[in-house]
């Protein structure tokens, strides 16, 4: 690139968007990368404060920071992510379907620490929705040494995708609610209808829902006969306290459930349970899924039901930021619940 004043800028190429602000009104290119400067775009230019201009006089070994933010834009991308094409230098990456944002955190830490690259994301491991804008990338000058763009691709050729959305498959689940009060009748069970929403709301059905009183082998009968009806995953409402009547987490161990955690770090959400039974999760819910709108469900389930199978240093990491302020109006996802730095 060379710098003129804009008065000797005639017939010359821009090279880069030039962005016009009207407060509270606009915010966009008033010229593209490309435009060919007329005689008529002079005041123009003027008028946005542009005295002196870059034109095109690229050498070789640099690349400009449209080219620049496409490149790393389509070398991090994994499924499910559609890129805008460059604006004002950078790339903008959007869901092409819902489901579950992945990033690498790590190797997204690796390409920030190279020279004159910008790469920002949401936070990973939330739940997002098509069309919705994810991430953004560009380079901080207008042009930028190629080995830096080069050594960007190579850190998503050994680790990507940097970025992708995990969808959720159609996942048959059943619901064992235990307690004596719903069993006999005395009270209505709240917690089946807001779990088969939640459950909708990831792509899976709720196939069934057993009552069973708080007594270990109705509830071990309920969570087999689940299994055997092809239950992909199992929740099981109720009694999980440290109340002698609740029996829940003994349950789920005599049924053979290998114990990953019970007991997480999340409020709301510590009395929480995962096991798995030939492969099947199973997960022990407390009550404040039911009238918490974020809680420890929204944390976990979804990234069960794409597949991934957590370990208990997963559900230990997530005390940090684990905290639920309870918002007098609730924001989530748009909060710092479940959101480690």
């Amino acid at each position: 690139m060379k710098c003129v004043a804009v008065e000797e800028a005639e017939g010359m190429v821009i090279c880069h968007d030039m962005t016009r602000i009207i407060p509270g009104e606009y915010k966009g290119p008033a010229f593209k990368r490309g435009h060919i400067i007329q005689k008529n775009d002079i005041p123009e230019l003027l008028n946005i404060g542009k005295a002196n201009i870059y034109v095109y006089d690229i050498h070789n070994g640099l690349v400009h920071e449209d080219d620049a933010a496409e490149r790393i834009a389509n070398a991090a991308k994994g499924q499910g992510i559609k890129l805008s094409t460059p604006c004002e230098g950078k790339v903008t990456f959007k869901a092409s379907q819902p489901g579950l944002l992945k990033i690498n955190v790590d190797a997204l830490h690796r390409i920030n620490e190279i020279d004159d690259t910008v790469f920002s994301t949401l936070h990973t491991n939330q739940q997002v929705k098509k069309g919705q804008s994810l991430a953004g990338t560009r380079i901080i000058p207008l042009v930028t040494q190629e080995k830096n763009i080069m050594d960007v691709e190579d850190i998503c050729r050994q680790h990507g995708p940097i970025i992708e959305i995990k969808p959720f498959p159609e996942t048959k689940v059943g619901i064992v609610t235990t307690g004596s009060e719903i069993y006999s009748g005395r009270i209505e069970d709240k917690f089946g209808p807001v779990l088969v929403d939640k459950f909708s709301n990831l792509n899976s059905r709720v196939m069934d829902q057993v009552f069973v009183s708080d007594n270990v082998e109705m509830t071990v009968n309920a969570i087999h006969n689940m299994l055997e009806a092809g239950a992909e995953l199992i929740a099981v409402t109720g009694g999980m306290s440290v109340d002698p009547d609740d029996q829940t987490p003994a349950s789920i161990r005599a049924a053979g459930g290998e114990v990953i955690i019970y007991g997480s770090p999340i409020l709301p959400g510590a009395m929480f349970m995962l096991a798995y039974i030939k492969g099947v999760p199973v997960v022990g819910l407390p009550g404040c899924v039911m009238y918490h709108k974020a809680s420890i469900f929204d944390l976990v389930v979804p990234r069960i039901l794409t597949g991934e199978k957590l370990t208990k240093a997963d559900i230990i990491a997530l005390g940090h930021g684990g905290f639920c302020s309870n918002c007098p109006e609730c924001r989530y996802p748009l909060c710092s619940f479940g959101k480690a730095c």
